[in-house]
């Protein structure tokens, strides 16, 4: 069950403290950690989401969206985002948190005007979001190959409606994100 208390905003450069805190604990490590300081200060992931839950005063779970483009970096693309990551302290896992943060995000998004959305995640977890599996049957291909028996992880929604309309082919993601070593299992 959700909790009632659970409060989601944008977050500001004062949060820098507990958005590192809450991706460290959530992950048990600070590789995801590493990876969100490195979004928050690319340039070429602008403009990004980012968004803290908290409980009363503290914060519980952090989710990014940042900007991603089609073929090559060119500021002339419709608005695209990819969802890396998310975030939620153990404690409060499986609360429905993420499901708050993941929702208020393609809210906010669709908000901005950005066409479509990619992840790639479990695969028993984000469909429930409306994500759609192996994005590259439709023609999305993910910034580094996806081994077959994983293609259903790499998965696309769109936020217009009219569709999967933007131009298709791969996907290139923020300098920080277009590393192999994020891409691999």
């Amino acid at each position: 069950m959700t909790n009632k208390n659970i409060q989601i905003r944008e977050t500001y450069n004062n949060d820098f403290k507990n958005i590192m805190l809450v991706e460290e604990r959530a992950f048990g490590n600070d590789k995801e950690a590493k990876l969100t300081a490195d979004l928050l200060n690319d340039e070429t992931s602008k403009p990004f989401l980012s968004l803290l839950a908290f409980d009363d005063e503290k914060a519980v779970g952090h989710i990014i969206f940042t900007r991603v483009y089609m073929n090559e970096m060119n500021s002339n693309q419709p608005l695209i985002h990819i969802l890396a990551p998310l975030a939620i302290i153990p404690e409060y896992q499986k609360q429905g948190i993420g499901g708050l943060l993941i929702k208020e995000g393609l809210k906010r998004l669709k908000e901005l005007g950005s066409e479509m959305v990619f992840v790639l995640g479990h695969i028993d977890y984000y469909p429930r979001f409306d994500f759609i599996p192996d994005a590259k049957k439709l023609g999305y291909t993910a910034p580094f190959p996806i081994p077959e028996e994983f293609a259903d992880a790499w998965m696309v929604q769109s936020l217009n409606s009219e569709g999967f309309v933007i131009n298709k082919g791969k996907v290139i993601c923020a300098n920080a994100l277009n590393k192999e070593e994020h891409w691999r299992e």
